[in-house]
């Protein structure tokens, strides 16, 4: 969901074998790999947290944010991403609970 469209949900499928996906299922689990991240976002993340698995019925929430420089007069935006990914089949409040795995890449933005 996105401010700019009146947090409207969105839906994606994707291919999980596509190049750039963070999603994988390997030995029963699913692996899920640290989110991209733009060159152009601050502050820099040379080390990034390692991957999760998560068990069926398990689900994550990870967490990151940036500081962006526009290109156009060089004005900041700021961003904050929050992904909730559940491996297996959902229920309407899943992500109202506590998750299984919380990965807080938020840092502090000048």
């Amino acid at each position: 969901m996105r401010e700019s469209d009146s947090f409207e949900p969105r839906m994606q499928v994707r291919d999980l074998s596509a190049p750039g996906t963070i999603l994988r299922e390997v030995d029963g689990l699913l692996r899920v790999d640290p989110p991209e991240v733009s060159m152009f976002a601050m502050p820099r993340r040379d080390r990034r947290p390692p991957a999760v698995r998560l068990a069926p019925g398990q689900w994550l929430q990870w967490q990151i944010n940036y500081r962006l420089v526009g290109s156009c007069g060089g004005a900041w935006s700021y961003r904050l991403e929050t992904f909730n990914i559940l491996y297996g089949f959902a229920v309407p409040d899943v992500f109202l609970g506590v998750p299984a795995r919380r990965v807080d890449e938020r840092r502090f933005l000048r």
